[in-house]
Formats: structure tokens, sequence, C-alpha cells
């Protein structure tokens, strides 16, 4: 399974690192369980033995064979129950784990490798992909109970005659050949199956999140369902059924194979000189092993779907690799707070998207920035030109390919740039609008409360057990709401990226001139992507990207805005 950014794929190596990773703090308690289980299997084809031997016995059935019987079954019924439970409760925790260590990887993450890997993938891994290995942690101990069995009867057989052992022999080993077969194409089918649940997952964001386009649009409506959804679907659909059609042809040729060795064991019994307790002990183990063995080929085309499954997961933590891990951990105790800020700057930094398709790599800077404490700062320029890819520069949600990030004349080193982060509040063009509060104190409550009545929403929200009582709100006032999460952190530095795009002509006219003075007032520094050229003479300093360059600054008072900017003369500002 390659990765379609890189085109690398997961060694076995690394794999299987991860799977003992995950095993590790369960081994003990998996290892208990899995022996267990492998004496319940012994234990049934000694007790196939003892009933075998009892049918043959002259002296009828004796109270040493009786209590060989109890003692037997009770070590089965033991040992099955405590393999099942055991393994189960490991595999639900195993799983829980794997949740949380995938979440735990995107969350630490570099920003620009989780927008590189697109949602409808994080989501296939996150759902599809655990799902299939929480499949595997509920069938393994039975299937491990079966594995037991078969080698418990194929032991007993061997030693209860070898001659018929041959035979049977035989029958394993095309039976065995077949499923080998099998086990390949269900594994190349598989592999299809999961690039075709990445579609799949594309296409329903688009049913939802794009249904008011759809229900405008019948050709972009026939193509999403008609062709790339339904053909996604389809195309599992197919690739499942194939899967199927061969493990049902490969189960019903190995039942068949059982009834031949049964029919040739009868048949030659005579010619071979074989006693009639070795055939019935045959006879007995063969139709008994048929369920054993029909469970464990149930669980090849699970296994095959968890080994592609765990590949991605592989693939995808492999990927995500961070150099912050205190993310999830946070600050030590009595670790110092980070100092405020009087100046930030970019040195000579550039940040590098990679070319999609036939387009070009685009690149911002080398950039020469410097903002300080207090300043109101205006980015501006065309859609496109670097704005948003600047500020998380900025923010350190990207890291520079050349140059320095600088506070105050030094770079931030790696251990402090969470600390650095917890500085800024933000509204994203982009951003994610969380419904619930993170205080929950009286004073926190009270003060959310207070900005939804001057943000103007107090008559459609309100606060109910520490979230938001609605959010399904224009895209203005959702915007509102994402800013009474950045009053609450009530950080020094403000970042505010086309927070006034989406507001209508009063609300936004109170924006700049009420809301950004008072933030100013509240002794905030304030960088704002804005369009609003009208406004632009409320900044301290604007400053004007082109193609990923600055190429103007100016106090806001004295800028102006010109458009049709000849590209081949801009020059960066140093």
């Amino acid at each position: 399974m390659t990765d379609r950014s890189t085109g690398q794929s997961p060694d076995k190596t690394r794999i299987g690192h991860e799977l003992f990773r995950l095993f590790r703090p369960f081994l003990p308690m998996s290892l208990f369980s899995t022996v267990m289980g492998v004496v319940a299997g012994l234990t049934t084809a000694w007790l196939l033995a003892t009933i075998n031997d009892g049918l043959h016995a002259p002296d009828g059935i004796t109270g040493k064979t009786v209590v060989t019987f109890v003692v037997l079954c009770a070590v089965t019924l033991a040992g099955n129950a405590i393999s099942g439970v055991g393994n189960s409760v490991i595999g639900q925790k195993i799983i829980a784990a794997l949740r949380k260590d995938i979440s735990a990887r995107i969350v630490c993450a570099p920003i620009a490798e989780v927008e590189r890997y697109r949602v409808h993938r994080l989501l296939a891994t996150l759902n599809s992909d655990v799902d299939t290995v929480s499949a595997v942690t509920f069938n393994f101990p039975g299937f491990m109970v079966a594995v037991a069995i078969a080698l418990g009867c194929v032991v007993y057989m061997l030693l209860l005659s070898p001659l018929l052992f041959l035979i049977a022999l035989a029958a394993i080993l095309i039976g065995l050949g077949i499923n080998h077969y099998a086990s390949l194409r269900w594994d190349f089918h598989y592999r299809g199956v999961r690039g075709a649940q990445d579609e799949l997952q594309k296409q329903y964001r688009a049913i939802t999140e794009g249904a008011k386009e759809l229900r405008l649009n019948r050709a972009r409506r026939q193509r999403v369902y008609g062709e790339q959804l339904s053909g996604a679907a389809d195309l599992i659909s197919e690739l499942k059924s194939r899967a199927m059609r061969l493990y049902y042809a490969a189960n019903a040729i190995g039942s068949m194979l059982l009834f031949v060795v049964i029919g040739l064991i009868l048949l030659l019994q005579s010619t071979l000189g074989v006693d009639s307790r070795a055939v019935s002990g045959f006879v007995i183990v063969l139709l008994y092993i048929r369920g054993p063995i029909e469970m464990i080929a149930g669980g090849l085309p699970t296994l095959i779907q968890a080994r592609v499954s765990f590949q991605r997961i592989a693939e995808l933590t492999s990927q995500f690799r961070s150099q912050e891990p205190r993310l999830i951990d946070g600050p030590a105790p009595g670790e110092p707070v980070f100092p405020a800020m009087q100046r930030l700057a970019l040195r000579g930094a550039t940040h590098v998207f990679p070319a999609a398709g036939d387009s070009a790599p685009f690149q911002l800077g080398p950039i020469n920035l410097e903002i300080r404490r207090d300043e109101t700062l205006f980015i501006v320029g065309e859609n496109g030109c670097g704005k948003t890819t600047l500020i998380k520069t900025l923010l350190s949600l990207y890291t520079p390919a050349q140059g320095e990030l600088l506070v105050d004349g030094r770079p931030v080193p790696a251990e402090q740039l969470d600390d650095f982060r917890q500085q800024f509040s933000t509204v994203f063009s982009d951003y994610h609008l969380f419904d619930d509060l993170v205080g929950s104190d009286a004073q926190t409550l009270t003060r959310a409360q207070a900005y939804l009545e001057q943000l103007g929403l107090a008559h459609k929200v309100s606060i109910v057990d520490r979230a938001f009582s609605t959010v399904d709100l224009s895209a203005g006032q959702r915007k509102r709401l994402a800013l009474v999460h950045a009053y609450l952190e009530n950080r020094p530095w403000m970042v505010l990226d086309e927070w006034a795009a989406d507001q209508d002509p009063t609300f936004r006219r109170y924006f700049y001139q009420e809301m950004l003075p008072d933030f100013k007032r509240q002794g905030k520094t304030l960088i704002v992507i804005s369009h609003d050229d009208r406004y632009f003479g409320l900044a301290d300093r604007v400053v004007r990207l082109h193609q990923g360059r600055i190429i103007e600054e100016a106090s806001g008072s004295t800028f102006a805005y010109e458009a049709n900017v000849d590209a081949s003369v801009s020059a960066p500002v140093e």
C-alpha cells in the first residue's frame, strides 16, 4: 500500500513495531489468555480421543473414563471462557489505545502534513480501518481456539494411524494450497476495496457539505451521485463479491475434501488393514474438525482486511511524526511562563507548497517582517497571494523551510513553541467552531453571555451546560461565535483572518471602527487580514503581499492599494 503523496510503502518491520508497541502493555494478560485458549483446543482433541476410546472399550465405560471426560469438559469450558473474555477485553483496550494514539498523532502532527493528507482519508482510517482491526480483536480468541483444536486433532490422527494420516495429510496440503491462492486474491481485492473506501468517504462529504450546491446544479449532482459515489460503492461491492466468491469456493472445496477423506478411509479400511478403533477415531475427528477449519477459513478474509487496514494505520503514524510530543502532555509543573513578547519577526522565512497536478509549486517568501507589541497590522493582497500562509508561519503552525521565526530577536526553542502559540487568539477564514466552552467557572460563563450580547447573538444563542445552545446560524453569526472564544481566551496577540468578510455592512463597520480600537485600548497586538480597503487607514501599518512576497509596506494613513501589480518588477521589501 503506497501513499499518494510520498509513493512509499510502510515496511513490515515498521508495521511489526507498531503492533508490538500497541500490544506491549497487555502482553502478559494476552499471552495468558491465548495459552488458555490453546489448552482448551488441545483438551478438545483429547476429549475426542477419550470418547473414541470409550466407544471401543471392551469392558464398557469405566469410572476413570467418566472422571477423565468430566475433567476435560471442565478444562475445555474454563479455557474457552478465559481465552474469550480475556482476549476480548484486551482487544477492546487495544482498539481504544489505537484510536487515542492515532488521534494524538493527528493533534501533534505538523499542520502542513494534516492538510496534505486530506480529511476524507483521515476519516477512513479513524473509522473503517480501526473498525476492521477491532473486528479481528473480537474474533481472535475463537480463531486461536480453532487453530489449537485443529493442531490437536492433527496430532491425535498421527498417533492414531500414521497410514490414514497420510491420506488426511494429502487433503490438508491440497486445502492449504487452495486457501493460499485464495488469500493472495483476497489481499489484492481488499487493497482495491480500501482505496475505494477513501473515495467513498470523499463523496460522503461532498453530498453532505455540498448539499446546497448539488440541489442547484443537476449536472454536478448527477456526476457526484451517479458517477463518483455510486462508482465507488459499486467498486467496493464488486471487489468484495469477488473475494467472497473465492472464500465460499475455497470453503466448499475444503468441506468436500474432508468427506472425500472419510469416504476413502471407509472404502480402504479392509484393504489397508486398519482396525475399527482407528477408523471411527478418524471419522469422529474429521467430522468435528470441520467446524474449527471453517472458522479458520472464515477468519482469513478478516485477517487480510485487517492487515491492509493496519498498513494504512502504520502509514499514517509514520507520516504524522511530531517534534512536539508535549502538545498532549502539557507543560511540566513549575515550568516558567512564556515571557511577554515585545517583537515578533520573520527573517528570510520561506514556506513551499509542492506542485499539485500541472500547477507550479507555490513559495511564500523570503519574508522579512517584524511586528511590534500593541501594533495594529493589516496584511492585504489578492486572493492566493499567501496571506494565510504568512500568518500560519508567524504562528509556527508552518515551519519555515528556510529562515527563522524570532521573538525579541531570538529563535523560539522547540520545547517552547506550544507556550509561544498560547500568546495568540485566532479566528481563521476556515475556522472550526467549537460548540463548548473550555472554562466552566461563573466568571467565564458571565463573560461569555456578555460577549453574546455585545455581538448581537443573545437573542439566538445562550450558554447551556458550558456550551452554546446552538451553532446552526448564518455564516456571519457563526464567525461572531468564533470570536466569543477569542474574547474568552483574553490573550495579548489577536489574529483575525478576513473576519469581517461574512458580516453585513453595519456589523463590518462596527468591527473596524468599534471592536478593533477597543481591542487596541485593551493592549492587544492585532494582526488582521483584510480586503476592506476603505478601512486600511485604521491600521498602524499595512503590509501588501503579491505572489508570496511582500511588495509594499506603509503606514495605514498613507497606504493606497493599487491593483494590477506588475509581478516582473515586484521585489520583496527588506
